[in-house]
């Protein structure tokens, strides 16, 4: 059985930063973090401990191994931004969708930053919507709840760079390979090249990176931040690799390169 992450560390980043709940699976130890503990829609608990249950949990930790506290991240974190999720299945193709495409390779990417010794966490590890998450945002639209959770996160905690990652689609079928977007901004630039280089590479393609003008995340997030489309589902090879394990382990691998490269060149 694998050891558990200790439940003080949770405790202590709630408790500092007020507004998120942390989630964590000890089987795999894939983090997930989410802002606000709410109920479902149906009314139902989510899997979210409140900040009170978080507290009493901290007196009892501090009672029984004194009262010595660490900041939960002491490094800034790698955000993977995991695109859509619950009623929002993104772009797909048949029964395929692309929320769960998005989830299966970025939980692959988690485990092999933090195999790198990486610091990185996943805005979610399962399949809900993060909106579901959002009762302080005045907008009565569910994707600019969703949006908006998302930036949130990466100003709550001490963030290095975002890494969104999506599944692209195109009308003309031989379209094909990953493609990476980024902000009118310098590190966010390189980044996005440094990740671009890699997927070439994978997939054999000559895609060049550009701004991503209208994209929310984009334009609020203030730490580097890049879009990964890591394939056209519209396109049978793309679509194989996209959705087989090998295939997925690949795309996670040329991801992590890019930003071992970008790092290392900093």
């Amino acid at each position: 059985m694998t050891n558990r992450i200790s439940l003080a560390v949770l405790v202590a980043l709630s408790l500092a930063l007020c507004l998120p709940s942390l989630q964590v699976y000890a089987d795999n130890h894939i983090v997930a973090l989410t802002l606000s503990p709410t109920g479902s829609k149906d009314g139902s608990t989510q899997q979210h401990n409140s900040a009170l249950q978080f507290e009493d949990y901290l007196h009892q930790e501090s009672g029984n191994r004194g009262t010595q506290q660490h900041h939960p991240f002491p490094h800034d974190v790698i955000l993977i931004d995991v695109g859509h999720g619950g009623i929002d299945g993104g772009t797909s193709y048949g029964d395929i969708l692309e929320k769960d495409i998005n989830l299966q390779i970025s939980r692959r990417l988690f485990m092999l930053l933090r195999s790198e010794g990486y610091h990185a966490v996943l805005n979610r590890d399962t399949d809900y919507a993060l909106s579901d998450d959002n009762r302080w945002h005045a907008s009565r639209s569910r994707h600019m709840k969703d949006l908006a959770q998302r930036k949130q996160l990466s100003s709550e905690i001490p963030t290095k760079m975002v890494v969104s990652i999506h599944v692209n689609w195109g009308k003309n079928k031989s379209k094909t390979g990953g493609i990476v977007l980024h902000q009118a901004e310098g590190r966010s630039s390189i980044l996005a090249e440094s990740i671009q280089r890699e997927l070439n590479i994978l997939y054999k393609s000559n895609h060049h990176t550009s701004v991503g003008k209208p994209f929310y995340l984009l334009n609020r997030i203030e730490v580097p931040a890049v879009i990964v489309e890591t394939g056209f589902i519209s396109n049978s090879h793309d679509r194989e690799k996209l959705c087989s394990r090998n295939g997925q382990m690949g795309i996670a691998e040329a991801i992590v390169d890019g930003i071992a490269n970008y790092l290392t060149a900093l």
